[in-house]
């Protein structure tokens, strides 16, 4: 497919000229504030500045009072407390956060957690769960990333004298389940002023207004902001407001001092190297950073490994591998995780071949908007691997289903500008569960509706999607000459970070780009390792890296002229780190 550029140009230039004055950057630096929604001094401030004075009061947050009330009461009645998440990052950094807090003033008896099975539980709360609470005493649940849907079942525990707080960030039903406190800024009936937190962001502004209460140091919840930069940066959430402060100083723990855990995680994804101060004494070694963990590193390295425990077998063990305090420890689960991680790669490549193949056969599947596909025999854990897989490969809304139990169960993945949870939504009278979000979802249905379904879920998608938006966009901010990669313009981007939704890293178009001969594919011809230069400034080389586009290596290197699109990174290798384009698409001017 051929990728549309979207050059973005609705900027106001006197507020540019005036924001570039009164700030000594640049007008192409001042350009990408303003398309951010920065226009004065005071903004540039609290964008390039973020601060923990920035956070809301958690006591804006609905029924927040009332989770706090419940836990001090519990605290000191001396009542069991069950802490209950969902298997995903988010869902187990947020037990792991509360976890750990508890235990600041809480005796470990009194405070146990619990991840429902993927497989035998499904997502959110289960009865299961509420009978296992039940069974062992607890008398109040705190339940993180689900439950906000979750009448039913509240109900059910309300008839079991167990008390529960819910904290959620999915979107609400009709009805808010009946439990003692729910925390969710989605309410419609809740104030609260930023409305994209992460399940862990919402156990950290429950655990800070626990703070405020107890008139507890505020360090000890400081100190677990590592794990909402985790929850943030796995769960795709807006790195803005809040966000963004959370992630901004929780990047700076995860650089500075990672907790045992991801310390070990990060070792087996080759972020750090072991270094001896001497070599011969192997227990003076330490872990030190190969590079600046940074959003990215967080999204396709650490999440996916502490998904890989819940997507094949137990999560709890990611919960225990963040709440460890032992290296030791640390590194033997992080070692069974990253070998689980290892298989879940062979599973969903496997999967995603059966998949692309099934619909290259289906000429039904072949012209349709949507893509709803079903294997009753692949793996659960990874079939939303699989649909972000065939999202990007044929870019349209896709469903991908299998079977557990006696449901047919499935992710779904959505592409730039269509709400999947509304399309989902709109045929949930076929459905016996489902949530997410705009551009991710679950759901379950009973095999006899899977036909039907499959129809209205296309019948929807055709009717509020048109083909230009089933095109693949790449949004471009502003076209610049290499000239003017300049190192302090470098330095100032390198603030614009963290990048994530809602303030992606730019991207730079430049023009008349041509091979300075040193150019090669690599990775067996799939990629492009480039070094290309500017036709009026031969003097400027730049390194590049262009990955799936080794089709173009024969174009490049006869030093035909391009149009590139990348990103400015930096890049470690061999000890050494460099400035590198990140190329995400190519274009000759032949009409390629």
């Amino acid at each position: 497919m051929k990728t549309r550029w979207n050059i973005n140009k609705s900027v106001d230039k006197q507020i540019v000229d005036d924001l570039s004055s009164v700030l000594g950057i640049d007008k192409n630096l001042s350009t990408l504030l303003v398309q951010r929604g920065i226009e004065n001094y005071d903004e540039a401030k609290y964008f390039f500045r973020p601060s923990l004075t920035h956070l809301h009061d958690p006591f804006l947050m609905k029924d927040m009072d009332k989770a706090v009330e419940r836990i001090k009461r519990a605290w000191e009645d001396g009542e069991k407390i069950l802490i209950y998440g969902d298997y995903d990052v988010d869902g187990t950094t947020a037990v792991a956060l509360i976890y750990t807090y508890l235990k600041n003033f809480i005796s470990k008896k009194k405070i146990a957690f619990y991840i429902p099975d993927r497989y035998d539980e499904g997502y959110g709360i289960s009865y299961k769960g509420i009978d296992y609470a039940v069974e062992n005493g607890f008398n109040l649940v705190i339940v993180l990333d689900c439950g906000i849907k979750a009448v039913d079942k509240i109900a059910y525990a309300n008839e079991h004298n167990i008390d529960f707080i819910i904290c959620d960030h999915h979107r609400p039903g009709d009805e808010i389940p009946n439990a003692v406190a729910v925390l969710d800024s989605k309410r419609v009936d809740c104030q609260y002023p930023y409305k994209e937190l992460s399940g862990c962001g919402v156990g950290f502004k429950l655990i800070t207004a626990l703070s405020m209460s107890l008139n507890r140091p505020i360090d000890e919840v400081y100190a677990l902001l590592d794990l909402v930069a985790v929850s943030i940066a796995a769960d795709i959430v807006p790195i803005t407001g809040e966000n963004r402060v959370l992630a901004y100083y929780g990047l700076q723990l995860i650089n500075k001092n990672p907790r045992p855990g991801l310390e070990a995680v990060l070792s087996h994804a080759n972020v750090f190297r072991l270094e001896e101060d001497n070599p011969s004494n192997a227990e003076q070694a330490q872990n030190v950073l190969n590079k600046e963990v940074t959003i990215s590193d967080l999204v396709f390295m650490i999440g996916p490994r502490i998904n890989a425990a819940g997507r094949l077998e137990k999560a709890s063990d990611s919960v225990r591998l963040l709440i460890a305090d032992k290296k030791e420890h640390a590194e033997k689960l992080a070692a069974s995780i990253n070998d689980l991680n290892a298989k879940r790669r062979e599973f969903d490549n496997k999967i995603t071949e059966e998949a692309l193949s099934m619909i290259q056969r289906d000429e039904r599947l072949l012209n349709a908007k949507s893509t709803v596909i079903f294997n009753e025999n692949w793996h659960k854990g990874v079939i939303g691997i699989v649909a972000s897989r065939l999202t990007d490969n044929y870019y349209r809304p896709t469903i991908v289903l299998t079977r557990s139990n006696n449901l047919i169960t499935g992710s779904a993945r959505s592409i730039r500008n269509f709400d999947i949870y509304d399309a989902i939504d709109n045929c949930s009278d076929l459905l016996e569960h489902f949530g997410g979000h705009k551009y991710a979802a679950g759901l379950s249905l009973k095999p006899e509706n899977l036909a039907e379904f499959s129809r209205r879920f296309e019948e929807y998608v055709s009717a509020h999607i048109n083909d230009e938006e089933l095109e693949p966009e790449l949004n471009v901010d502003l076209e610049i000459n290499f000239a003017d990669i300049t190192p302090k313009f470098v330095r100032v981007l390198r603030q614009f970070a963290p990048f994530g939704p809602g303030n992606m890293a730019p991207v730079f178009l430049t023009n008349n780009v041509i091979d300075t001969g040193l150019s090669r594919s690599v990775g067996n011809k799939k990629h492009l390792k480039l070094t290309v230069t500017q036709k009026d400034t031969p003097e400027m080389v730049f390194a590049g890296i262009a990955f799936q586009k080794g089709d173009f290596y024969n174009r490049v290197h006869s030093k035909e002229p391009f149009a590139m699109c990348y990103c400015i990174e930096k890049n470690f290798w061999q000890g050494k780190t460099n400035l590198q384009l990140n190329v995400k698409d190519i274009k000759f001017f032949e009409g390629e």
